[in-house]
């Protein structure tokens, strides 16, 4: 049996870092749910003298503590009536509002625990449900937001016993544009297949580490997925409860196509553009899915130059589109780490996640009419950059277009994600797919390419 090992996350380091610095402002932690947030927030919480939670969902009684106002003197006193085990230390004390979704009304409290400033205030919540507009409006300029992901690849790098050093021990390769040894590529390699299997929910992962194996990885992924459609039936309006879960439920039909992009026409009968406007929007703002919008043109800038009716919808987690798939294709990923027909979807799937989580937005392109269509485009300070994701070793037909027209001045090189050691053949980087995690830091570097 492998040995247990408690999940690092790069949020701790961000906690840490928030309590150390001066007047730090009350702090919100967003995020689809069962990614981990209560969890590290508790565990942070042990660094103080005094650590008091209250959740919204479990103790609504709590509710009345903001009804007799939101002066902090005020506040404590209620608290501390519905529960007198509670200890306000001032300087030493981390008051915790869990599931804020539940009561966004609490928000309006932060200004008055941020003008006193005797307590840490961390709020938290899924995004599912968030009435986040007034969160917002109710506390701007007396807060800082921090969004948290599932884990990410270099999280799980840390949970198979790596450190931080073995980080950039990778990035030394990518920046000096040295190849991995053939050792160095399969174990890299077969971290990051595990890795496509399992996706980043921690209960996920957690099963994985003690087990040794993917035996009992499924049922734990298939709860998740309908957690979230519970969720979706819980805070979503009217009748877009029954559209949102179209689309919802239809995502690993549209990835394992050829063409990705989602058509609402396929999701439901006479299903129209129209009357479903938002509701991609709703998953997205809730945390479950990351849409990937449709370039216009392969120009600069990214930002307003796509049409937002054109998107591809990618789960947040790649775990939630593995319990999608059919049983015969789960049993083979679980027993053989084969991705099969699938291959190309939990790819592209992936490779958007870690760019989401590195804080890209995702875009694509598709010039009608023609066979030049792109995974996703990222940027350098004065680059395009698209970026291709090759499921198969085959020809790199768009990348080589893009970089060599003259019909797209602002692309002056691109990078192919393959099942490949590192290289450059003077027009695009070859990157394997498991350095992925460091592209939005490689990008920052110098690159010396020369212009069209």
């Amino acid at each position: 049996m492998a040995v247990e090992r408690e999940i690092k996350r790069k949020i701790d380091k961000f906690f840490t870092e928030w309590k150390l610095s001066e007047n730090h402002l009350p702090l919100i932690v967003r995020g689809a749910r069962q990614i981990g947030k209560t969890y590290s927030i508790r565990k942070f919480g042990a660094s103080y003298k005094s650590f008091v939670e209250i959740n919204f969902v479990d103790n609504p009684k709590f509710k009345d503590i903001f009804e007799g106002g939101y002066s902090t003197d005020e506040v404590i006193k209620r608290m501390s009536f519905r529960n007198p085990n509670f200890q306000f230390i001032p300087g030493e004390t981390l008051i915790f509002f869990d599931e804020l979704q539940e009561y966004p009304d609490c928000s309006t409290s932060l200004k008055f625990f941020a003008e006193d400033g005797r307590f840490d205030i961390i709020c938290s919540g899924s995004m599912m449900g968030l009435n986040y507009k007034k969160i917002s409006s109710n506390s701007v300029g007396y807060k800082t937001d921090v969004t948290m992901y599932s884990v990410d690849f270099e999280e799980f790098l840390w949970t198979r016993g790596y450190d931080e050093d073995f980080s950039e021990e990778i990035y030394s390769h990518l920046k000096e544009q040295k190849p991995f040894s053939e050792n160095e590529f399969k174990i890299l390699n077969d971290c990051f297949i595990e890795y496509a299997v399992l996706g980043g929910m921690p209960a996920v992962i957690k099963q994985f580490l003690q087990d040794g194996t993917f035996s009992n990885i499924l049922p734990i992924q298939r709860q998740l997925v309908l957690d979230y459609e519970e969720d979706i039936t819980k805070y979503a309006d009217g009748l877009d409860k029954v559209k949102i879960k179209n689309i919802y439920r239809n995502i690993p039909i549209f990835l394992a196509q050829e063409n990705k992009k989602f058509q609402i026409t396929k999701v439901a009968k006479n299903a129209r553009n129209r009357d479903y406007v938002g509701c991609a929007d709703w998953l997205k703002d809730a945390g479950v899915v990351n849409l990937c919008y449709c370039l216009n043109d392969a120009t600069l800038p990214l930002k307003g130059n796509y049409d937002s009716s054109k998107y591809k919808v990618y789960y947040h987690d790649t775990g939630l589109l593995i319990a999608n798939l059919d049983e015969e294709s789960s049993e083979d990923l679980r027993k053989n780490q084969n991705l099969g027909t699938y291959k190309g979807a939990i790819y592209e799937n992936l490779i958007g996640q870690m760019l989401v989580t590195q804080g890209q937005e995702l875009f694509y392109y598709k010039k009608e009419n023609a066979q030049l269509e792109m995974d996703f485009f990222v940027r350098t300070s004065e680059s395009l950059v698209p970026l291709e994701v090759k499921a198969k070793d085959g020809a790199t037909i768009s990348l080589n277009n893009l970089i060599s027209s003259s019909s797209y001045p602002d692309v002056r090189f691109g990078i192919k994600l393959a099942h490949k050691n590192i290289g450059f053949n003077g027009k695009f980087y070859t990157i394997p797919y498991f350095c992925a995690f460091l592209l939005k830091r490689f990008l920052k570097e110098d690159f010396v390419i020369a212009t069209k």
